[in-house]
């Protein structure tokens, strides 16, 4: 059925500014992610007999731990876990409590009133500046980061100021640097550690003082920890939570989709500040009625055996290892995150005596198009490109394979740094 003129000019006025108002559409900028798709598909069309080496996909490659499966059938077909699931069922915000002891050494989270599960990290940050944000309020953003509590700040009429993650200040963000006008003003302050792009790890002496920064300008730190337990060469899991102070200022957020391969299943949990999460528990009862109570159980079974995250993360260190010997012998200086499937290296200037890359994304397109390496540009703060270790190859010999083609590939022309 066509949609006349009128029709067409009617639904076109009626949508929100906050997502383009009467122009929502008509945008001719492409998304930077958008960009990266049609990428591959034209080079894939070019190149139909070459593998194309996607490391830029930001999500585990393998399917969750066979017992967890299990766990989810059996308890699917139990008739008790039908129903809706509201804000969550005890056994998991229990299992939450005794993983966040056992794993990152956080006493004293009462399981009752500091912990609630989400239907995955990224609905919780679309939720909490519900819970803050009136017209005019701050949320002080990382880039470049995850943006969704930016996005929902800005929907709500609030405003968002963004601090540089530099590789001069080890991708941490400079609090002192951030103006007061804008301290006054500000409800939240967004943390990701260990960080999305950049692998980044942060310093108990970094959350101390952020702890201190927010009691003394009364801003709550959303603390996002979903590569939390994805950690390399000795260096233990830690949580934020674990810092003194820390539930007087904030909460953390957790997500079984990285650490135990459960992308698609869509669990997590926030805990800290009871008044926090009791708050964002009454936002969220007005946007889900809870996530299914099977993947809840499943869930929690695999909280109690993070053995499963020790064995992914082993496997991503040694991506990591051979990846950055690679990526060094080109002649990129690339550091092995301390977290995260990450690895963030600086753009190189250009090609000997050829293409010159004003940016990371006139490099990470280079890549796709000529190369069929598949990366994510970041300009925000400098030119680098986000290589994920969570490329698909089955066992380390695979593994062992993809990382060669990608040397052999970059090694036919020489980059200038």
């Amino acid at each position: 059925m066509s949609v006349d003129k009128y029709q067409s000019t009617f639904i076109q006025d009626q949508f929100a500014n906050r997502i383009g108002g009467s122009n929502y559409g008509k945008d001719t900028n492409i998304y930077k992610f958008e960009k990266i798709k049609r990428a591959k598909a034209a080079a894939k069309k070019a190149h139909p007999d070459m593998e194309l080496i996607d490391m830029g996909v930001g999500e585990p490659d393998e399917m969750a731990d066979a017992r967890i499966v299990a766990k989810l059938g059996e308890e699917a077909a139990k008739p008790e876990n039908r129903g809706y699931a509201d804000n969550g069922i005890a056994e998991f915000k229990q299992a939450a409590a005794h993983y966040l002891k056992e794993v990152f050494s956080v006493d004293g989270i009462d399981a009752e009133t500091e912990v609630l599960h989400t239907i995955g990290a990224k609905p919780a940050l679309a939720m909490l500046p519900t819970v803050f944000i009136n017209p005019g309020d701050v949320t002080i953003m990382t880039v470049p980061g995850y943006p969704v509590m930016g996005t929902h700040t800005k929907y709500l009429g609030g405003e968002v100021y963004n601090v540089q993650l530099t590789k001069e200040n080890n991708f941490l963000p400079d609090l002192d640097a951030i103006p007061e006008s804008i301290a006054k003003r500000a409800k939240l302050l967004y943390l990701n550690y260990p960080n999305n792009p950049t692998g980044a790890a942060a310093t108990v002496a970094f959350f101390e003082k952020a702890i201190a920064w927010a009691k003394q300008h009364n801003v709550v730190i959303v603390h996002d920890a979903p590569y939390s337990a994805l950690t390399y060469d000795g260096v233990k899991p830690f949580s934020f939570l674990s810092v003194p102070g820390a539930k007087d200022v904030g909460v953390e957020l957790h997500s079984l989709s990285k650490s135990y391969n459960m992308t698609g299943w869509r669990i997590g949990f926030i805990a800290g500040n009871p008044l926090i999460v009791k708050a964002f528990g009454d936002v969220k009862d007005n946007n889900d009625s809870g996530q299914f109570i099977a993947i809840q159980k499943a869930a929690a079974f695999g909280l109690a055996n993070p053995q499963i995250t020790e064995a992914i993360s082993a496997k991503y260190s040694r991506r990591h290892d051979k990846l950055v010997s690679a990526l060094n012998e080109i002649g990129f200086k690339a550091e092995k995150p301390k977290g995260s499937f990450f690895l963030y290296v600086e753009a190189p200037k250009g090609i000997v005596g050829g293409q010159r890359f004003e940016s990371a994304e006139d490099f990470s397109q280079y890549l796709i198009r000529e190369k069929l390496i598949s990366t994510v540009p970041w300009d925000d703060a400098g030119k680098f490109v986000r290589f994920s270790v969570t490329f698909i190859a089955q066992g380390e010999a695979e593994e062992a394979r993809v990382i060669d083609e990608i040397k052999r590939r970059l090694t036919d022309v020489q980059f200038e740094f």
